[in-house]
């Protein structure tokens, strides 16, 4: 698995195909039975929810309830290759409910840059509220029930391999190390003793810190304040091919809810 090194100062990978992704996701979720919600709307764009409910019919409550989102950025096309990936898979815990969130910046896709159309980047955008699609976003979120864990997938064009930042102020057991045993079997892992400017081992990055000091707040702060107290941002390593990076994110994923939902049967 050799990097490409293309990516100097930015990144510079491949793009989203978006007629073709939503064609498929659209498929996908016909196929299997997903409920699709619409939360917000351009004139380009609508912007979607899918449900999965449980595949376990009877009538208790809802045992697990998982939210997973990706496609923040609009240079970072692994992430919803691999929600639609795992759609396609159709390899869910019975058990459980999805809640998805494929594509949360189309308009980013479209213009192949990572911020919306008006430059906002939108995962620093959850504490100030300025973008339309982050308010639409929040709004939706605020009317659904907890949520047990939440996955966020992503790409980083710094990255020398894949990394994962957990955020669990409550010390429940940890699914880092699985999500790390997962990937490495189809990605490198980023071993380096700082990422991003935080401490790393092996991968995993554990940033001790309270989200009401800081300015700006990504997604899995709002989630973790307002939420969840679990939360996982996966970072796949866009240097690359796409193909290992879509893979990561699928065996991270898949990992995570293997571990999550065996340790709290």
């Amino acid at each position: 698995m050799q990097r490409l090194n293309k990516n100097h100062g930015g990144y510079f990978g491949e793009t989203l195909e978006l007629d073709r992704f939503w064609r498929d996701l659209a498929q996908a979720g016909r196929d299997f039975d997903w409920r699709v919600e619409h939360f917000h709307q351009t004139a380009k764009f609508n912007f979607l929810a899918l449900r999965r409910r449980p595949l376990v019919a009877d009538a208790r409550p809802i045992a697990h309830r998982i939210y997973i989102s990706t496609g923040i950025h609009g240079d970072e096309p692994a992430g919803p290759l691999a929600a639609l990936r795992l759609m396609q898979a159709n390899q869910w815990p019975a058990n459980a409910e999805i809640i998805l969130h494929p594509c949360l910046n189309p308009t980013g896709f479209s213009l192949n840059r990572r911020d919306n159309g008006q430059g906002i980047d939108l995962n620093r955008d959850y504490l100030d509220l300025q973008s339309a699609e982050v308010r639409a976003h929040t709004a939706w979120l605020a009317q659904q029930p907890l949520f047990e864990l939440c996955l966020c997938l992503h790409e980083d064009w710094e990255a020398h391999g894949f990394y994962v930042y957990e955020l669990n102020p409550d010390r429940q057991p940890s699914l880092a190390e699985a999500i790390i045993a997962g990937v490495v079997k189809v990605c490198p892992i980023d071993q380096s003793a700082m990422i991003e400017g935080r401490a790393a081992s092996g991968g995993i990055i554990r940033p001790n810190l309270d989200p009401l000091s800081r300015p700006q707040w990504p997604e899995a702060f709002w989630l973790l304040t307002h939420k969840t107290r679990l939360s996982y941002t996966l970072e796949a390593p866009s240097d690359f091919p796409l193909t290992i990076r879509v893979n990561a994110l699928v065996h991270g994923v898949n990992a995570a809810l293997a571990c999550r939902l065996l340790s709290s049967s």
